[in-house]
Parts: C-alpha cells; sequence; structure tokens
C-alpha cells in the first residue's frame, strides 16, 4: 500500500495543530524547513523517509497506522 501526499500532509498538520505548535516551531524540533513543512502538509510532497519518521516522533504518530487509521478522521 502506497501513502497518499495529500493525506499524510493532512494527518500531519492536524496531529501539529492539536500539539499547539507552529510550523516554525515544528520546523526547529524536527531540523527541517518551514517551507518543506509546509509543502508535505498541503500535499505537495511526499516526505522522505527519514523526515516522516522525524515528523512522526515529535508528533507521535504511529507510522504503522498512517494509511489506514490515523486518516479516518482527517479532512483532506
Amino acid at each position: 500500500m502506497s501513502l497518499d501526499k495529500k493525506i499524510v500532509g493532512a494527518v500531519i498538520k492536524q496531529k501539529r495543530k492539536e500539539k499547539k505548535l507552529k510550523q516554525n516551531q515544528l520546523s526547529e524540533e524536527v531540523g527541517l524547513s518551514r517551507n518543506y513543512i509546509s509543502d508535505i502538509e498541503n500535499g505537495r510532497y511526499l516526505p522522505s523517509v527519514d523526515a516522516l519518521y522525524k515528523l512522526a516522533s515529535c508528533l507521535e504518530i504511529d507510522l504503522n497506522t498512517l494509511p489506514m487509521s490515523e486518516i479516518q478522521d482527517v479532512k483532506v
């Protein structure tokens, strides 16, 4: 099963907002540029495996369930 970049971006954005983080705060925590995070959240890019791991760790996203359960309540 492949990941849809719009769904991944929507999950990341939702989790970031739940944690009340701004994009620039998240970028500092994970070591990625704010622009890259914005592009991911807006579905322009699917993050690299390394970036996805960093984001998932920071935002407490279970990568094993990302394609299934995490997307049920996400608005794309």
